[in-house]
């Protein structure tokens, strides 16, 4: 059949399996969006507030659902409003497509109304990018960014189509939906290599990251934990991917992480690491991280082997399927010393624990957990608060923890949550700061006119609380524009959004307020006081080693 571009390029995106996309109308995406709205039966259209918001509601949707994230910009402003959004689900290897018009063909690279060369700009930041010069590519050239998106370490993909190569016509052939390309396995010498490496350890630590959720590989990684008596830690992406109530679990690791996980792993003399990233939050000073330990890494993507560590013994191929292999040359063992000597760095940890009473980050997250479904979806933004949410969080299933690790973005979280709602069809939370959630607070619009069920729990303490804190304990105090004090009332902008929302400084009120915000049907902001001083601890500082651990305000 003939169809112009714009219809080919929706036709495509339901041939994908497409049913949801966000996004933002514009001149050079208008002939896109008059073929949307003839299939609006088919796919549903997310308008946000901000492509930024769109481009995080459509990563937040591939976080929570496991599918492709999809979302549309038009050229110049609308596409670099992506940018930031694509390098967040770039750093975060979410599987996303981003669509983008362009001028005419013809007006390409003559400086006309609303050109950027978005292809150049987002080279360093998507997994692979396109421009289409002719109606004819364009269906297959959908399909094979669906396939690099979703195939080996998944990643964004953008796909910039000029106007002219929407309104054009061309034959159309339907085709079957794209399927990644084949998992396999390590070499099987590698798994030799490994399988005799973790036999002869003493210490076994396990540390796993995103892609151990994404390959699926937790049963075989829970398997391998029990059959060699070793604890398991996490990067934060890999918050939920197993029950965080697991017996073997310590928590997240690294400079934030929990105590106990962080001392286990620098102590290891064996680090069985899956699916997951050495980066400086993880290692602090790279001479000084776990020098006794072996490292044996498994990752699909073979860049990441010994890029920041010296692997003793690096392998690429699919978790799930590699560790089915390693299995079975596994030797079952017990290790009562290493197991005392865990629960001796637990105990310590336990010991040094804030227990205190009142309005702290630990009692507030705890408060939250008593109202989490096993499938609620939980957002953060950055800062301290999603450090706080990481450590104390009560997750039970994968894929419900959503959180901006290795970019860092403020203003991820609103379009995340909205996103993660409309996926899982569940009421998401939001946990944010007051600096966070001012980056994108334009988003409640959105999150009202769909009627998201959405619970945004603001942790507000008047300051930029992170750069505080290092301003506090390394910059001798001197708060440069850190302070917030605006007199935003939060709980009224809510309200002009068409939210509702309340004001709470104690347990009991924020206790009653969440009661009210999981039982409202729509999006419910608690703006929650607290000490613009509270800390996130323990705290290895930038660089340091296991012994220059902080782990007491007081220190």
């Amino acid at each position: 059949m003939i169809l112009s571009g714009a219809d080919i390029i929706v036709n495509t995106l339901i041939e994908q399996g497409v049913d949801v996309v966000f996004g933002y109308p514009g001149g050079q995406v208008i002939n896109i969006y008059d073929s949307l709205y003839k299939c609006r039966d088919k796919i549903t259209h997310i308008l946000t507030a901000h492509e930024q918001g769109a481009c995080h509601g459509a990563d937040g949707y591939a976080r929570s659902s496991g599918k492709v994230g999809v979302v549309i910009a038009t050229s110049g402003p609308g596409a670099t409003n992506l940018v930031t959004g694509l390098a967040t689900a770039n750093m975060d290897s979410i599987p996303l497509i981003a669509i983008t018009g362009n001028v005419a063909t013809t007006a390409i690279g003559t400086d006309s109304f609303q050109e950027v060369d978005i292809t150049g700009i987002t080279l360093p930041v998507t997994k692979h990018n396109y421009f289409v010069g002719c109606v004819e590519e364009l269906a297959d050239t959908i399909r094979e960014a669906f396939e690099i998106a979703i195939s080996g370490r998944p990643g964004p993909v953008l796909i910039d189509i000029p106007k002219d190569v929407q309104v054009a016509c061309c034959e159309h052939i339907p085709a079957e939906k794209i399927n990644a390309t084949q998992k396999f396995a390590a070499k099987d010498i590698r798994i030799k290599q490994a399988a005799d490496t973790i036999n002869a350890s003493k210490r076994p630590f396990i540390y796993y990251g995103g892609g151990l959720a994404r390959s699926g590989a937790q049963s075989e990684m829970l398997e391998l934990s029990q059959k060699i008596d070793a604890p398991l830690g996490c990067s934060m992406m890999a918050i939920s991917a197993i029950p965080t109530d697991t017996p073997r679990f310590l928590g997240m690791q690294g400079m934030h992480g929990h105590y106990g996980c962080t001392t286990a792993m620098h102590n290891a003399d064996c680090i069985i690491a899956l699916g997951v990233r050495f980066n400086d939050r993880v290692m602090g000073n790279t001479e000084k991280f776990a020098v006794n330990a072996k490292i044996v890494h498994i990752d699909i993507d073979g860049s990441e082997l010994s890029k920041n560590t010296d692997d003793f013994c690096g392998l690429r191929g699919d978790l799930k399927e590699t560790l089915g292999k390693l299995m079975p040359l596994i030797e079952e063992s017990k290790k009562p010393v290493w197991e005392k000597k865990v629960a001796e760095y637990k105990a310590e940890e336990a010991a040094n624990a804030d227990n205190r009473q009142g309005m702290t980050p630990k009692n507030i997250i705890n408060t939250l957990n008593a109202y989490l479904g096993e499938n609620t979806p939980v957002a953060t933004d950055v800062g301290q608060h999603q450090v706080w949410t990481a450590q104390y969080i009560n997750l039970k299933k994968p894929n419900k923890f959503l959180s901006s690790g290795g970019l860092g973005t403020m203003g991820f979280g609103m379009g995340a949550a909205i996103g993660a709602a409309i996926a899982t069809k569940e009421k998401a939370v939001l946990v944010t700061g007051d600096g966070s959630f001012g980056m994108n607070c334009n988003e409640l619009a959105t999150a009202v006119r769909y009627n998201v069920p959405l619970v945004v729990l603001l942790m507000n303490n008047q300051s930029l609380g992170m750069v505080r804190q290092w301003q506090t304990m390394f910059f001798n105090k001197n708060y440069s524009e850190t302070d917030l004090t605006n007199g935003t009332d939060f709980v009224a902008l809510a309200k002009a959004f068409g939210a509702n929302g309340e004001r709470v400084t104690d347990i009991n009120s924020l206790d009653n307020a969440l009661k009210s915000a999981f039982d409202y049907n729509g999006t419910y902001v608690i703006d929650c006081v607290i000490d613009k001083d509270e800390f996130v601890l323990p705290m290895m500082p930038p660089g340091g080693c296991l012994d220059e651990i902080i782990v007491r305000k007081c220190e």
